[in-house]
């Protein structure tokens, strides 16, 4: 024993040895980065202290097949001290990132300059100070420039010009003067930059006159941001010839004369000129129906009416405009904009009537019309809360009026809308902030939701379902600020920080409407605080207790797996808290069978691939048999998982005590040598989503839909109103929603469901869980959950039966847009034509549609005092199935749906199909018995008919 143990201790030390002498990391290189570690001392990753070669195991650093260090990217890693002049030795680097780094600072050495084959050079939210050096002109290879969020000063160096590959060229938020540089008066300078598509310039100190050559129709610009400068002179008129602009901020400069003839930016989404010392006539903005955002507050203009661009701006979200000598009546068609949100046109000269018509936008939350001139005003019922503000016009002088919301308390700042998300809590969170160069919200709320979708997408591997969002909007960019908690471990680790939320690079593709941005992370504490010398006598200690300890162990363990064994036998729960989890006793089951491990192996086959129909966070669903016929569904967890033992036990004891034909029935579980598995009864026909999307090969017409809607509407109905106590499913989706073999829905998947009393009712949850674009807003909001939280997501639901599509597809949000499309003058599709479901569209007799989709549309109001119960929503589709001659308790195997018989006859597809299915079917498949659920992909819908 000795000799082997001898042996192996010499065989480890010669492969560490062999280890040593195989580090090849070119020494030059080696030798630059220590040199920098030398400069930061003890910040930085502890992998750089244990490995002598740079090339192997050091955090953020990648190297070629040459052993050339190709990439140094150190975000958020907390360094502190200066930059070595020996970066410039690792002249094969073609990235360097050392941003969200706030104590990394000193000047910024000329030798990067010998960085020729760098492509990325990120320093965001640093400390660096004093020029920047001119070597920078010398990356010829460089396309990614961005030293924002700095201490730098001087001038802009006019070598910047040779960056011909830049197309992100990103110097914000530092203290530069000067002007910027071009080509005529200093050699080189922007407006030889013709790949350029952003210049970020804002928040310094340049100063000067924008000369009319920076910009030719040759460059590829899109965002144009120097405000909050002290720039004068003319706005040049060569910005109208770029025809690629989205974003132009010039606002709080102060340029004077009139803005140029900007009609040809048909792309331009933001335009922002207020705070200067413009004059001439009012810019005219006809013809660019992509404006969403305008601000030309704060300026000199000729006094005028009110322009006719009012009512040609149809994307517009924003319109500010105070203190611009604006005067007349302001157009119906303003307001009617689907959009729109803010209005904000204070201190004019703004008289006659306000009227706003009747078409009010939904999105409306603020109309400022303070310090005018307005004697009277029109006000329609569909003007929502206290949105409108009149202080400070003749009218409110009136004695009537004077006491009425409009034109009481002066509002000083517009309302900010609370966070979006609540709060996640954890000991360590990773916070950062996302700012987003080109939007800026009225109202963001609206548009967060597709936000945290997307966001939870990108890190979900490292913090799934622990993601909180904060939005601001100072200075009108949108800052996001993002804290993420770490899952089963107390902090993350250096790895985890680089791999999943450095972003600084662009990686993430957030919506389209959100555009570009910069990311800037909060220092982390990592845990590198243990002394090697005091980690090795603790490893050193433990090696000779496990010695000393192994043979009693050994004999311990039989002894253990012994009485284990023998207690299983009559206690299948014997041992329900050994897997290390907080998951309280025992479950308690009414008729759930207790199956063995052995009894599923046969009934799969031994969980062969075959037989596996689906893949879901929580595990693997397999298709099985019992041996006398029976059809079950077995969801598998995943092996070692220490996610969904909650999940477990509560679906365990809802589905075992709950009996409803249109509720998912439980026929058993397996909890057996680490295996936690639930078994199902066997529903054919797969989940709502599938056969909306034509998926399954089922043709859903009118009659079908609303029985489908219907028997959901019953189980959600027997959980809130008829179980004891109440269950609140908390993730009601089309995904949860089964058809059986008579297209009978069945509400299915209860591993988020929460069981209250009366008195709990509208208790408060500290994690919000379901599923986005479900997810009731007022519990999303403030935490507090009811049953009017289901009565949300099933109003989801019903405008899913009516669109066939997920709740947010194609960035846009299913509630959003059929509230924006509604005509109930229209009174065959209620002015959904252009949404609908082409299924539905092609249907002549959609009697009842006008009440379901008020239904639908009452059950997604805001509030949850303002829904329908479950309750209700049964008795109503019962009358609108009777007023289309439709049984409401008819058989399920009514002529009023069609399928394929070949596919009823046939083996049944997912949710339990055999492995043929088409990965197309299966992408969709796998959602089925997820927990928290996600939206089908885009390349899912593909099949879908059109």
């Amino acid at each position: 024993m000795v000799k082997r143990c001898l042996f192996l201790l010499l065989f480890l030390c010669c492969l560490a040895g062999s280890r040593i002498a195989s580090a090849d990391t070119n020494p030059q290189d080696a030798a630059a980065l220590r040199s920098l570690m030398k400069k930061w001392k003890k910040t930085v990753p502890a992998s750089w202290r244990k490995s002598n070669d740079p090339c192997v195991r050091w955090d953020g650093v990648i190297c070629d097949r040459n052993s050339r260090v190709t990439s140094l990217n150190l975000f958020g890693m907390n360094l502190k001290g200066t930059l070595s002049d020996d970066i410039g030795s690792l002249t094969e680097l073609r990235i360097l990132d050392l941003s969200s780094n706030k104590d990394l600072g000193g000047t910024l050495p000329a030798t990067i300059g010998k960085l020729v084959q760098l492509e990325i050079l990120a320093l965001i939210g640093c400390s660096f100070s004093g020029n920047v050096p001119k070597e920078l002109g010398n990356l010829s290879q460089l396309n990614f420039l961005a030293l924002n969020s700095n201490q730098f000063t001087g001038i802009i160096p006019p070598s910047l010009g040779k960056l011909s590959k830049v197309t992100w060229l990103d110097l914000a938020d530092n203290q530069l003067i000067g002007p910027i540089p071009n080509s005529r008066d200093h050699g080189a300078g922007f407006d030889q930059l013709l790949k350029a598509q952003h210049f970020h310039l804002n928040q310094n100190k340049l100063q000067g006159s924008v000369p009319d050559y920076l910009f030719n129709s040759s460059m590829e610009l899109k965002h144009i941001l120097f405000d909050r400068n002290n720039f004068s002179g003319s706005i040049p008129a060569s910005i109208g010839v770029l025809s690629k602009l989205e974003v132009l901020r010039l606002n709080d400069n102060a340029f004077t004369g009139q803005v140029p003839a900007m009609n040809n930016l048909t792309m331009l989404h933001v335009l922002m000129l207020s705070n200067n010392k413009l004059t001439g006539l009012m810019p005219n903005l006809t013809g660019i129906g992509a404006l969403e955002n305008v601000d030309l507050s704060n300026n000199s203009f000729v006094p005028s009416e009110v322009p006719s661009w009012f009512s040609e701006l149809p994307k517009l979200t924003t319109l500010t405009m105070q203190s611009v000598s604006l005067s007349g009546q302001l157009p119906q068609k303003l307001f009617s904009f689907p959009d729109l949100q803010h209005v904000i046109l204070s201190d004019n000269q703004l008289n006659e009537t306000l009227d706003m018509g009747n078409n009010i936008s939904k999105q409306l939350n603020l109309v400022d019309i303070q310090n005018n001139k307005i004697a009277s005003v029109t006000l329609y019922n569909n003007l929502k809360g206290n949105i409108l503000k009149l202080t400070g016009n003749p009218l409110c002088n009136d004695s009537v009026l004077s006491s009425t919301t409009p034109c009481t308390g002066q509002l000083s700042e517009y309302p900010t809308q609370p966070p979006l998300l609540p709060d996640v809590q954890c000991a360590n969170p990773f916070v950062e902030t996302i700012v987003f160069r080109a939007p800026f919200f009225g109202d963001a709320a609206n548009y967060l939701h597709i936000l945290h979708y997307n966001l939870s997408s990108k890190l979900n591997s490292c913090t799934p379902n622990n993601l909180g969002l904060v939005y601001s909007n100072p200075d009108a960019y949108l800052n996001v600020d993002i804290k993420a908690c770490p899952v089963n471990q107390k902090r993350f680790n250096y790895s985890q920080v680089l791999n999943c939320f450095n972003l600084t690079l662009q990686t993430y593709k957030p919506p389209e409407i959100f555009g570009p941005y910069y990311v800037k992370a909060h220092p982390y504490p990592f845990h590198d605080k243990a002394s090697r010398t005091v980690l090795i006598g603790v490893v050193t200690g433990c090696f000779l207790l496990v010695i000393g300890l192994t043979l009693v162990g050994v004999y311990a363990v039989r002894q253990k797996k012994r009485a284990q064994k023998l207690v299983s036998i009559n206690d299948p729960f014997a041992s329900w808290g050994s897997m290390g989890q907080d998951i309280g006793e025992a479950p308690k089951i009414n008729s759930a069978r207790c199956f063995t491990l052995e009894d599923l192996k046969l009934s799969t086959s031994d969980f062969r691939e075959i037989n596996a129909i689906g893949a879901g966070g929580y595990g693997t669903v397999y298709r099985g048999k019992l041996p006398d016929g029976q059809l079950i569904a077995i969801k598998r967890s995943k092996q070692g998982s220490m996610q969904g033992g909650l999940e477990f036990k509560t679906e365990i004891e809802l589905l075992s005590r709950v009996h409803h034909k249109n509720l998912v029935g439980l026929v058993g579980f397996c909890f057996e040598k680490g295996e936690r598995m639930l078994v199902y009864e066997f529903i054919p026909n797969g989940t709502l989503s599938e056969a909306l999307y034509g998926i399954k090969g089922v043709q859903l017409d009118w009659s079908r839909r609303l029985k489908i809607a219907l028997d959901s509407a019953r189980g959600l109905a027997y959980l809130h109103d008829h179980a004891n106590p109440p269950i609140i499913h908390r993730d009601v989706k089309s995904t949860n929603i089964l058809l059986d073999e008579r297209m009978t829905a069945k509400v299915a998947d209860f591993g988020l469901s929460l069981l209250v009393s009366d008195s709990e009712e509208g208790q408060f949850c500290t994690n919000v869980k379901g599923t986005l674009g479900y997810l009731d807003p007022e519990y999303y909001m403030t935490q507090q959950l009811t049953a009017k939280s289901d009565v949300y997501s099933f109003g989801v639901v019903l405008l899913e039966l009516i669109v066939a599509q997920p709740p947010i597809y194609k960035q846009k949000y299913i509630v959003r847009e059929v509230k924006t499309a509604l005509d109930m003058g229209d009174q065959m599709h209620c002015g959904l034509k252009d949404v609908m479901d082409p299924v539905l569209q092609k249907t002549g007799d959609l009697r009842g549609f006008a009440r379901f989709l008020k239904l639908a549309l009452q059950c997604v109001e805001d509030l949850g005092t303002d829904r329908p119960s479950m309750n209700t929503i049964v008795r109503e589709i019962e009358v609108i199935m009777q007023d289309n001659g439709i049984r409401t308790g008819m058989s399920s195997t009514s002529s009023s749906f069609s399928i394929d018989s070949r596919t009823m006859m046939a083996a049944p597809k997912y949710p339990y199909s055999n492995a043929s299915a088409s990965s197309t079917a299966f992408d969709m498949d796998s959602r089925a018995f997820e927990y928290s659920g996600k939206f089908p992909s885009e390349g899912s819908l593909k099949n879908r008919g059109t």
